[in-house]
Protein backbone atom coordinates (compact mmCIF):
# COMPACT_ATOMS: atom_id res chain seq x y z
CA UNK A 1 0.00 0.00 0.00
CA UNK A 2 0.90 3.65 -0.40
CA UNK A 3 -0.05 5.43 2.83
CA UNK A 4 0.15 9.19 3.31
CA UNK A 5 0.07 10.73 6.79
CA UNK A 6 -1.21 14.28 7.19
CA UNK A 7 0.69 15.33 10.32
CA UNK A 8 2.06 18.26 12.25
CA UNK A 9 5.57 19.40 11.27
CA UNK A 10 7.83 16.36 11.34
CA UNK A 11 10.33 18.04 13.67
CA UNK A 12 7.60 18.42 16.30
CA UNK A 13 6.78 14.69 16.42
CA UNK A 14 8.19 12.70 19.33
CA UNK A 15 9.36 9.24 18.18
CA UNK A 16 9.28 7.96 21.78
CA UNK A 17 5.54 8.45 22.20
CA UNK A 18 3.85 9.56 18.98
CA UNK A 19 1.12 7.20 17.75
CA UNK A 20 1.44 8.47 14.18
CA UNK A 21 5.10 7.43 14.13
CA UNK A 22 4.13 4.05 15.60
CA UNK A 23 1.73 3.54 12.69
CA UNK A 24 4.36 4.72 10.17
CA UNK A 25 6.85 2.23 11.57
CA UNK A 26 4.36 -0.62 11.43
CA UNK A 27 3.44 0.27 7.85
CA UNK A 28 7.13 0.30 6.85
CA UNK A 29 7.74 -3.01 8.67
CA UNK A 30 5.05 -4.55 6.46
CA UNK A 31 6.68 -3.23 3.31
CA UNK A 32 4.21 -0.44 2.60
CA UNK A 33 5.30 2.91 1.16
CA UNK A 34 5.01 5.72 3.69
CA UNK A 35 4.56 9.41 2.86
CA UNK A 36 4.00 12.51 4.98
CA UNK A 37 2.72 16.02 4.43
CA UNK A 38 1.38 18.97 6.44
CA UNK A 39 -1.73 21.13 6.14
CA UNK A 40 0.24 23.74 4.23
CA UNK A 41 1.10 21.08 1.61
CA UNK A 42 -2.56 20.37 0.81
CA UNK A 43 -3.95 22.23 -2.22
CA UNK A 44 -6.43 22.13 -5.10
CA UNK A 45 -5.54 22.67 -8.75
CA UNK A 46 -7.99 22.41 -11.63
CA UNK A 47 -10.53 20.94 -9.22
CA UNK A 48 -8.22 18.11 -8.08
CA UNK A 49 -7.06 17.75 -4.47
CA UNK A 50 -3.29 17.20 -4.24
CA UNK A 51 -0.53 17.26 -1.66
CA UNK A 52 3.16 17.97 -1.83
CA UNK A 53 4.18 14.79 0.01
CA UNK A 54 7.56 13.38 0.98
CA UNK A 55 8.44 9.68 0.93
CA UNK A 56 9.57 8.57 4.39
CA UNK A 57 12.21 5.92 5.06
CA UNK A 58 12.03 4.26 8.49
CA UNK A 59 14.33 4.06 10.29
CA UNK A 60 16.57 6.83 9.05
CA UNK A 61 20.33 6.87 8.95
CA UNK A 62 22.69 7.87 11.78
CA UNK A 63 20.12 7.08 14.46
CA UNK A 64 17.39 9.30 13.04
CA UNK A 65 13.86 7.94 13.36
CA UNK A 66 13.26 8.65 9.65
CA UNK A 67 14.68 10.15 6.48
CA UNK A 68 12.42 12.26 4.27
CA UNK A 69 12.79 12.44 0.52
CA UNK A 70 12.06 15.34 -1.79
CA UNK A 71 8.49 16.63 -1.81
CA UNK A 72 6.47 15.55 -4.85
CA UNK A 73 3.05 16.77 -5.86
CA UNK A 74 0.48 14.02 -6.33
CA UNK A 75 -3.28 13.61 -6.13
CA UNK A 76 -4.57 12.22 -2.84
CA UNK A 77 -6.48 9.57 -4.75
CA UNK A 78 -3.10 8.13 -5.84
CA UNK A 79 -2.58 6.87 -2.29
CA UNK A 80 -4.28 3.75 -1.00
CA UNK A 81 -4.93 5.56 2.30
CA UNK A 82 -4.60 9.08 3.63
CA UNK A 83 -4.43 9.20 7.43
CA UNK A 84 -5.53 12.52 8.91
CA UNK A 85 -3.33 12.80 12.01
CA UNK A 86 -3.13 16.56 12.51
CA UNK A 87 -3.43 17.38 16.19
CA UNK A 88 -6.06 19.82 17.48
CA UNK A 89 -6.91 22.62 17.90
CA UNK A 90 -9.86 22.28 15.56
CA UNK A 91 -9.52 25.78 14.16
CA UNK A 92 -10.52 27.34 10.83
CA UNK A 93 -7.54 25.82 9.01
CA UNK A 94 -8.40 22.36 10.34
CA UNK A 95 -11.99 22.87 9.21
CA UNK A 96 -10.88 23.90 5.72
CA UNK A 97 -8.67 20.79 5.57
CA UNK A 98 -11.68 18.57 6.25
CA UNK A 99 -13.53 20.22 3.37
CA UNK A 100 -10.61 19.52 1.03
CA UNK A 101 -10.29 15.95 2.30
CA UNK A 102 -13.99 15.39 1.72
CA UNK A 103 -13.51 16.63 -1.83
CA UNK A 104 -10.60 14.16 -2.18
CA UNK A 105 -12.88 11.37 -0.94
CA UNK A 106 -15.35 12.25 -3.70
CA UNK A 107 -12.45 11.87 -6.16
CA UNK A 108 -11.69 8.36 -4.89
CA UNK A 109 -9.34 8.88 -1.93
CA UNK A 110 -9.65 6.71 1.18
CA UNK A 111 -9.33 8.98 4.22
CA UNK A 112 -9.08 7.89 7.86
CA UNK A 113 -10.83 9.28 9.74
CA UNK A 114 -13.56 10.34 7.33
CA UNK A 115 -13.57 14.09 6.75
CA UNK A 116 -17.27 14.63 7.48
CA UNK A 117 -16.96 12.60 10.67
CA UNK A 118 -14.08 14.77 11.85
CA UNK A 119 -16.41 17.76 11.57
CA UNK A 120 -19.49 16.08 13.03
CA UNK A 121 -17.91 14.29 15.99
CA UNK A 122 -17.10 17.11 18.40
CA UNK A 123 -14.79 15.52 20.93
CA UNK A 124 -16.76 16.96 23.84
CA UNK A 125 -20.32 17.09 22.47
CA UNK A 126 -20.39 13.71 20.74
CA UNK A 127 -20.86 11.96 24.08
CA UNK A 128 -24.40 13.36 24.02
CA UNK A 129 -25.23 10.62 21.51
CA UNK A 130 -24.76 8.10 24.30
CA UNK A 131 -26.58 9.42 27.40
CA UNK A 132 -26.74 5.91 28.89
CA UNK A 133 -22.97 6.05 29.41
CA UNK A 134 -22.39 9.65 30.50
CA UNK A 135 -22.42 11.28 33.95
CA UNK A 136 -25.00 14.05 34.50
CA UNK A 137 -24.02 16.68 31.94
CA UNK A 138 -25.03 20.23 31.13
CA UNK A 139 -24.06 22.19 28.00
CA UNK A 140 -24.84 25.89 28.26
CA UNK A 141 -23.50 29.41 27.97
CA UNK A 142 -25.93 30.82 30.55
CA UNK A 143 -24.13 31.47 33.89
CA UNK A 144 -27.29 31.13 35.98
CA UNK A 145 -28.02 27.72 34.49
CA UNK A 146 -24.44 26.60 35.11
CA UNK A 147 -24.62 27.83 38.71
CA UNK A 148 -27.88 25.91 39.23
CA UNK A 149 -26.20 22.75 37.92
CA UNK A 150 -23.35 23.20 40.41
CA UNK A 151 -25.87 23.58 43.23
CA UNK A 152 -27.70 20.45 42.09
CA UNK A 153 -24.66 18.20 41.56
CA UNK A 154 -22.54 19.66 44.41
CA UNK A 155 -19.23 18.72 42.78
CA UNK A 156 -18.70 19.53 39.09
CA UNK A 157 -16.11 19.63 36.32
CA UNK A 158 -16.30 22.61 33.93
CA UNK A 159 -14.51 22.48 30.58
CA UNK A 160 -14.25 24.42 27.35
CA UNK A 161 -15.62 22.70 24.27
CA UNK A 162 -12.42 23.31 22.30
CA UNK A 163 -9.94 22.50 25.05
CA UNK A 164 -7.27 19.81 24.68
CA UNK A 165 -4.63 18.15 26.81
CA UNK A 166 -6.42 19.06 30.03
CA UNK A 167 -6.34 22.83 29.42
CA UNK A 168 -9.16 25.00 30.81
CA UNK A 169 -10.67 22.30 33.03
CA UNK A 170 -11.87 23.31 36.48
CA UNK A 171 -13.30 21.33 39.37
CA UNK A 172 -15.91 23.40 41.22
CA UNK A 173 -17.65 22.39 44.45
CA UNK A 174 -20.92 24.01 45.48
CA UNK A 175 -19.19 25.74 48.41
CA UNK A 176 -16.11 26.86 46.48
CA UNK A 177 -15.54 30.56 47.28
CA UNK A 178 -14.14 31.04 43.77
CA UNK A 179 -17.05 29.46 41.89
CA UNK A 180 -18.43 32.76 40.57
CA UNK A 181 -15.03 33.78 39.22
CA UNK A 182 -14.54 30.37 37.62
CA UNK A 183 -17.94 30.44 35.91
CA UNK A 184 -17.27 33.99 34.71
CA UNK A 185 -13.86 32.93 33.39
CA UNK A 186 -15.32 29.97 31.53
CA UNK A 187 -18.63 31.31 30.18
CA UNK A 188 -18.18 35.06 30.41
CA UNK A 189 -21.45 36.96 30.30
CA UNK A 190 -23.16 34.15 28.38
CA UNK A 191 -20.49 34.54 25.67
CA UNK A 192 -19.09 30.98 25.49
CA UNK A 193 -20.80 27.62 25.56
CA UNK A 194 -19.15 25.22 28.00
CA UNK A 195 -19.74 21.71 29.33
CA UNK A 196 -20.41 20.89 32.97
CA UNK A 197 -20.31 17.31 34.26
CA UNK A 198 -20.76 15.80 37.68
CA UNK A 199 -17.35 15.06 39.17
CA UNK A 200 -16.50 11.36 38.99
CA UNK A 201 -14.34 10.47 42.04
CA UNK A 202 -12.95 7.38 40.29
CA UNK A 203 -10.61 9.77 38.48
CA UNK A 204 -8.08 8.89 41.21
CA UNK A 205 -7.85 5.45 39.53
CA UNK A 206 -7.27 7.05 36.14
CA UNK A 207 -8.85 8.64 33.11
CA UNK A 208 -8.82 5.60 30.81
CA UNK A 209 -8.02 5.99 27.12
CA UNK A 210 -9.91 3.18 25.39
CA UNK A 211 -8.98 2.70 21.73
CA UNK A 212 -11.60 1.55 19.21
CA UNK A 213 -10.31 0.30 15.83
CA UNK A 214 -12.81 -0.24 13.01
CA UNK A 215 -15.57 -0.70 15.58
CA UNK A 216 -13.62 -3.13 17.78
CA UNK A 217 -12.34 -2.34 21.30
CA UNK A 218 -8.60 -2.78 21.68
CA UNK A 219 -8.15 -5.13 24.67
CA UNK A 220 -5.78 -2.86 26.63
CA UNK A 221 -6.33 0.74 27.67
CA UNK A 222 -4.14 3.39 29.30
CA UNK A 223 -5.30 4.65 32.69
CA UNK A 224 -3.88 8.15 33.10
CA UNK A 225 -3.46 8.71 36.84
CA UNK A 226 -3.53 12.34 38.03
CA UNK A 227 -0.49 13.59 39.88
CA UNK A 228 -0.90 14.52 43.53
CA UNK A 229 -3.24 17.47 44.04
CA UNK A 230 -4.64 17.26 40.48
CA UNK A 231 -8.06 16.27 39.14
CA UNK A 232 -6.84 15.94 35.54
CA UNK A 233 -5.32 12.69 34.38
CA UNK A 234 -4.07 13.98 31.01
CA UNK A 235 -0.44 13.07 30.33
CA UNK A 236 0.09 16.65 29.17
CA UNK A 237 -1.05 17.78 32.63
CA UNK A 238 1.47 15.54 34.40
CA UNK A 239 -0.57 12.34 34.66
CA UNK A 240 1.07 8.92 34.73
CA UNK A 241 -0.06 6.32 32.20
CA UNK A 242 -0.62 2.75 33.39
CA UNK A 243 -1.80 0.15 30.87
CA UNK A 244 -4.51 -2.26 31.98
CA UNK A 245 -7.06 -4.66 30.45
CA UNK A 246 -10.50 -3.32 29.63
CA UNK A 247 -13.23 -3.88 32.21
CA UNK A 248 -16.61 -5.33 31.24
CA UNK A 249 -18.06 -1.80 31.38
CA UNK A 250 -15.23 -0.44 29.20
CA UNK A 251 -16.03 -3.11 26.59
CA UNK A 252 -19.74 -2.36 26.71
CA UNK A 253 -19.11 1.33 26.11
CA UNK A 254 -16.48 0.71 23.42
CA UNK A 255 -18.59 -1.80 21.47
CA UNK A 256 -21.63 0.47 21.45
CA UNK A 257 -19.77 3.65 20.56
CA UNK A 258 -17.40 1.82 18.19
CA UNK A 259 -20.25 0.46 16.08
CA UNK A 260 -21.52 4.00 15.46
CA UNK A 261 -18.02 5.36 14.87
CA UNK A 262 -17.28 2.73 12.22
CA UNK A 263 -20.64 3.28 10.55
CA UNK A 264 -19.80 6.98 10.16
CA UNK A 265 -16.26 6.47 8.90
CA UNK A 266 -14.34 6.83 12.15
CA UNK A 267 -11.98 3.84 12.02
CA UNK A 268 -9.86 5.03 14.93
CA UNK A 269 -11.36 6.50 18.08
CA UNK A 270 -10.04 7.20 21.55
CA UNK A 271 -12.72 7.07 24.24
CA UNK A 272 -12.10 8.70 27.61
CA UNK A 273 -13.70 6.67 30.39
CA UNK A 274 -13.56 7.57 34.09
CA UNK A 275 -14.86 4.82 36.33
CA UNK A 276 -17.94 3.58 34.49
CA UNK A 277 -18.60 6.84 32.64
CA UNK A 278 -17.83 8.06 29.12
CA UNK A 279 -16.53 11.64 29.23
CA UNK A 280 -15.08 12.31 25.74
CA UNK A 281 -14.75 10.74 22.29
CA UNK A 282 -11.50 11.67 20.52
CA UNK A 283 -11.39 11.20 16.75
CA UNK A 284 -8.96 13.84 15.46
CA UNK A 285 -5.67 12.19 16.44
CA UNK A 286 -6.11 9.55 19.18
CA UNK A 287 -2.93 8.66 21.03
CA UNK A 288 -1.53 6.34 23.76
CA UNK A 289 -0.61 3.47 21.40
CA UNK A 290 3.08 3.63 22.26
CA UNK A 291 2.54 3.61 26.03
CA UNK A 292 0.15 0.66 25.83
CA UNK A 293 2.49 -1.27 23.54
CA UNK A 294 5.57 -0.69 25.67
CA UNK A 295 3.84 -1.87 28.85
CA UNK A 296 1.84 -4.82 27.49
CA UNK A 297 3.45 -5.89 24.22
CA UNK A 298 0.06 -5.53 22.52
CA UNK A 299 0.38 -3.10 19.63
CA UNK A 300 -2.65 -1.08 18.61
CA UNK A 301 -0.84 0.16 15.51
CA UNK A 302 -0.84 -3.42 14.21
CA UNK A 303 -4.61 -3.57 14.58
CA UNK A 304 -4.91 -0.27 12.67
CA UNK A 305 -2.78 -1.57 9.79
CA UNK A 306 -4.74 -4.82 9.79
CA UNK A 307 -7.97 -2.83 9.41
CA UNK A 308 -6.56 -0.71 6.56
CA UNK A 309 -5.27 -3.76 4.70
CA UNK A 310 -8.55 -5.63 5.14
CA UNK A 311 -10.64 -2.69 3.96
CA UNK A 312 -8.44 -2.17 0.93
CA UNK A 313 -8.61 -5.87 0.03
CA UNK A 314 -12.39 -5.74 0.32
CA UNK A 315 -12.61 -2.54 -1.72
CA UNK A 316 -14.12 -0.68 1.23
CA UNK A 317 -13.66 2.95 2.19
CA UNK A 318 -14.42 4.69 5.45
CA UNK A 319 -17.67 6.04 4.04
CA UNK A 320 -19.31 4.15 1.21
Amino acid sequence: MKIAFLVDPMASLNPKKDSSIAMMREAARRGHEVFAFELRDLFVRAGEVLASAKAIALPGGDGRWCDAGEAREQPLCNFDWVLMRKDPPFDAEYYYATLLLERAEAQGARVMNAARGLRDWSEKLSILRFPQFTPPTLVSREPARIQAFIDEQRDVILKKLDGMGGTMIFRVRHDDPNRNVIVETMAGAAERTIMAQRYVPEIVKGDKRVLVIDGNPFPQCLARIPKSGETRGNLAAGGTGIAQPLSARDREIARTVGAVLAQEGMLLGGLDVIGDWLTEINVTSPTCMVEIGEQTGERAERAVLDALEQRLAAGKRCVE
